[in-house]
């Protein structure tokens, strides 16, 4: 059984950070293949692996991102805007979410502090005023450029298998993400890229009992100051379960 030291997979796990920057070099396809095979690796619940992948490269994924980016625009344009701008938008429903889940779903409130320091975290690292809606937006709009990454991964769960489809699902895209960083490439797992479905749906024959559960950006990482930002690592304590009294 092959083995390596603990403190090295340690520093290697520690070293994976979200990469919110890319470089246009193409990926090649062997390393996408060698990627996911590696993925592939990961249990699955009786072995049924109930996730499917979309790889967007190339053409394909510049026109899933140009629509990702027209929708995102009127929406956003919309919710910042007038109640009557919020009433034409929700009546033409152009930009209105297509997602298979609820991406959308507000974070419990004992949740919620956590998703709010790290996007006030983020947002300072990128010198973004709280009050900059603008900056704001543009920033969020980058999600549907996926960064600006050469490659986007969408994962699929199995609709008949729905919790654990998805455990499964996070546990295939953990092995990728660190397959890919192993490799010298930077990820970035998109629920964003979730949000509309059809125009995924229209460039690749996806089965009708598969619903996108999110993206994963892919490519090499760039050197701009985004991709030093180090997201806080909470204490185990902050998720280990206390004995009953």
């Amino acid at each position: 059984m092959a083995t390596m030291e603990s403190s090295a997979f340690s520093t290697f796990l520690a070293s994976r950070r979200s990469t919110r920057d890319f470089v246009s070099k193409s990926v090649p396809q062997k390393a996408i293949d060698a990627i996911l095979t590696d993925a592939m690796t990961a249990p699955s619940w009786s072995n049924t692996r109930p996730y499917m992948v979309a790889v967007a490269t190339g053409e394909v994924r510049n026109r899933i991102s140009t629509e990702l980016q027209r929708r995102w625009d009127i929406a956003s344009k919309a919710l910042r805007g007038s109640w009557w701008d919020k009433v034409k938008f929700f009546l033409k429903r152009d930009g209105l979410p297509t997602s298979d889940y609820r991406v959308w779903r507000p974070y419990p409130a004992d949740l919620k502090p956590r998703s709010n320091k790290i996007g006030r975290d983020l947002y300072t690292h990128l010198g973004v005023a709280r009050g900059d809606k603008v900056g704001r937006d543009e920033q969020w709009a980058r999600n549907f450029d996926m960064f600006g990454a050469p490659v986007a991964i969408f994962v699929f769960t199995h609709k008949g298998l729905p919790t654990y489809a998805v455990s499964d699902a996070g546990l295939f895209m953990q092995n990728l993400i660190l397959s890919a960083h192993a490799r010298g490439f930077g990820t970035c797992a998109q629920g964003a890229l979730a949000v509309w479905s059809d125009p995924v749906r229209a460039e690749f024959t996806v089965p009708k009992q598969y619903k996108l559960l999110c993206g994963i950006a892919m490519g090499y990482p760039s050197n701009d100051n985004v991709n030093s930002f180090r997201a806080e690592r909470l204490p185990i304590a902050s998720i280990t379960i206390p004995l009953a009294d």
